[in-house]
């Protein structure tokens, strides 16, 4: 019975009862002492399951809007896991797919009823599938979202290079439920990345005459001549960008690296220091030959953006209230930018003196002297024979 047949129901129960006990009331000759103490209690009771059921079809309706509005959210959310630019897939935590939109069936070649209940390692490229069985596996121990660089082989179609990003979905019991996977085809990216690999031949031959530009060389502590018009690119070494601060004191802002450049016209700051870490060997480009080479830009472009990206992760650094985090984003900085694998960890390959860590963290030496002493305690960090300092990798 719905609703609103159980409400009309009610209302005809209650009018005949309520004339029942009009009638009754009104008739001279019987009493009203003499009606039935049941028969009032029947009426009242009919009263309030009339009023009950007024409530509950209000509370029916405000369910069906709510319904209403859930499934509307359902259908908004649908359209756009179905018209994302970017393949989504859900799979279990075995990789079994259970959803999949549009793009990511239109990647694979395949529809989208096909590959529901496929494995997604089927379409992983064949030398390449245990690397996905065995991040299936460690997964579901994790809750760090994955990227994985891997060859994806299209139904009845060649394999192209694919990045998956993958995420763990957990339930209230912290239990790994499923996994939601992100897929792109990054075939063209790897091309373009290899491209430019290959352009920065062009670095060092002149925009003009194809002659090859002269190697300057700087040995380490030795202050580098910076030249509005000009721009550095490092061939080889590590480079050290400072600033000063209203009191005197020296501030780390960036580290170019080889392949990086740097440059007076790539700032505003009225004060900005070059210095090598290491022996350095660089090549001047001059802006106007920047302008005038179309191929030049196209190579130089991602270099000045990898500068810039650097110089906000030392402004993050900079904003953050405890010294102790500062130094903690920093050593992670360095050794992305720095840090080469060794059995004990991650080696940073310049050594950074605690008066450059300071600098960097806007605090003393003697603090980063103390940190630093803390964080060997703890083994978070050791030292090679030539005191290089070496990361232990923690996940």
């Amino acid at each position: 019975m719905n609703i609103e047949k159980f409400i009309q129901r009610a209302e005809v129960l209650h009018k005949r009862l309520a004339d029942l006990y009009e009638t009754a009331s009104v008739l001279p000759w019987i009493s009203p002492d003499l009606l039935p103490q049941a028969f009032k209690e029947l009426y009242n009771t009919s009263k309030i399951v009339q009023l009950a059921a007024e409530d509950l079809y209000q509370q029916n309706e405000e369910l069906v809007k709510t319904r209403n509005w859930l499934e509307a959210e359902r259908q908004h959310y649908q359209d756009l896991f179905e018209l994302a630019p970017d393949g989504y897939l859900v799979t279990n935590t075995e990789g079994i797919i259970q959803e999949a939109n549009l793009t990511a069936a239109k990647l694979l070649n395949v529809s989208k009823h096909f590959l529901v209940g496929k494995s997604i390692v089927n379409f992983v490229l064949l030398e390449e599938r245990q690397q996905i069985r065995n991040e299936l596996m460690q997964l579901s121990q994790s809750d760090r979202v994955r990227e994985l660089l891997v060859r994806l082989q299209q139904r009845y179609g060649e394999f192209f290079d694919a990045a998956l990003t993958v995420a763990v979905i957990r339930n209230h019991q912290g239990e790994a439920i499923s996994l939601r996977w992100m897929l792109r085809n990054i075939t063209e990216r790897q091309h373009l990345e290899s491209t430019i690999v290959k352009d920065d031949d062009n670095i060092f031959s002149d925009a003009y005459g194809g002659k090859l530009r002269p190697i300057h060389k700087y040995v380490k502590g030795e202050t580098i001549p910076l030249n509005p018009l000009v721009i550095w690119y490092v061939s080889q070494g590590l480079v050290k960008l400072t600033t000063y601060c209203e009191t005197g004191e020296e501030v780390l802002i960036g580290l170019a690296t080889a392949g990086m450049v740097f440059g007076s016209s790539l700032t505003s700051l009225n004060i900005y220091q070059a210095t090598a870490l290491a022996d350095v060997e660089l090549v001047s480009i001059y802006a106007a030959e920047i302008a005038a080479s179309p191929t030049l830009s196209h190579t130089l472009l991602p270099k000045i953006n990898q500068r810039l990206q650097q110089t906000e992760s030392f402004l993050v650094i900079c904003g953050r209230r405890r010294v102790q985090e500062r130094l903690h984003h920093l050593l992670q900085l360095l050794k992305r930018e720095v840090g080469e694998t060794v059995p004990e960890g991650t080696r940073l390959s310049v050594r950074f003196t605690h008066e450059d860590f300071a600098s960097a963290c806007c605090t003393t030496r003697v603090t980063i002297t103390r940190l630093m002493g803390k964080l060997q305690e703890e083994g978070i960090i050791s030292f090679d024979f030539k005191k290089h300092i070496i990361l232990r990798d923690v996940d």
